[in-house]
């Protein structure tokens, strides 16, 4: 049976709706172009492809971090300007923790609810939560420096987490990790998100981190970036590591693998890598 297209519509209105999205930088570069996609509620969808092919730039723009050249994008039915609001929260989580150094972990998970004016005893709540669900309470009162690396990154996902966001967007949050800690957190990944109930847009370069994680895998081609293929990682959830050494696991990274090393061959012949 043919690989369901990535864009193919859900039984359900999407959160998110791309449609012809493209996206061209100031130097002239088409970092995207004629995007069509669908994010649906509920779902763990994985952006892969080779270096250059744009996932980060989709995923700034699913963020309203930056706005597309041509075509649309809808969040939840509407425009950008009416998210924010419960039910319709986003939540980043960028490629390193960025976190503020001179801040005690609560204090850089709180972040958010102080720029966002919650009161102090409602926020101290909210990160009192947030740490729990990522394992870091005992380490409310250190200071980043004082973290390993797979902890820091914990600290990023609480900040995100603790606006309560119904999407949550991770670039390439694991990828300057050990494999170790990796997979470790990948499994956690997995229990929160479905602890949460959240949908999850995920960015990696990992074809076994796609794998593990995904319900669903958009695979993009670049020069110009685009959406070339799609497919559904159906295997049953929880996974852990009996599901890393099975044969499906093996079969899924196989055919991811073939797709993105097409992807990278796939530049459009108008386009010089870039």
């Amino acid at each position: 049976m043919p690989p369901p297209d990535a864009a193919a519509p859900p039984a359900t209105p999407p959160i998110v709706e791309i449609r012809g999205v493209g996206k061209v930088y100031d130097t002239g570069t088409r970092a995207l172009v004629d995007v069509d996609l669908d994010v649906r509620r509920g779902e763990f969808l994985t952006l892969v492809g080779p270096s250059g092919c744009g996932k980060s730039t989709l995923l700034s723009l699913i963020a309203g971090l930056a706005r597309p050249s041509t075509g649309r994008l809808r969040w939840w039915g509407a425009d950008f300007a009416q998210t924010g609001v419960a039910g319709r929260r986003i939540g980043f989580v960028f490629q390193s923790p960025t976190l503020m150094p001179w801040a005690s972990v609560t204090g850089n998970v709180r972040l958010p609810l102080d720029v966002a004016g919650v009161g102090r005893a409602v926020a101290d709540r909210a990160v009192a939560d947030a740490l729990a669900r990522v394992h870091l309470t005992p380490f409310a009162g250190h200071l980043p420096r004082q973290l390993s690396g797979g902890m820091q990154m914990r600290a990023s996902i609480a900040r995100a987490l603790v606006t309560e966001p119904d999407l949550l967007l991770m670039d390439e949050p694991f990828g300057a990790l050990d494999e170790f800690t990796r997979q470790r957190l990948d499994a956690e990944l997995l229990a929160l998100w479905a602890s949460q109930r959240m949908t999850v847009v995920f960015v990696t370069h990992s074809i076994q981190e796609a794998v593990f994680l995904s319900t669903r895998v958009a695979v993009m081609a670049c020069h110009p970036g685009r959406v070339i293929d799609g497919w559904t990682i159906d295997e049953p959830y929880p996974r852990d590591d009996e599901f890393r050494v099975s044969g499906a696991f093996a079969e899924h990274a196989r055919r991811l693998f073939a797709n993105v090393a097409a992807a990278g061959a796939n530049a459009l012949p108008d386009d010089e890598p870039s």
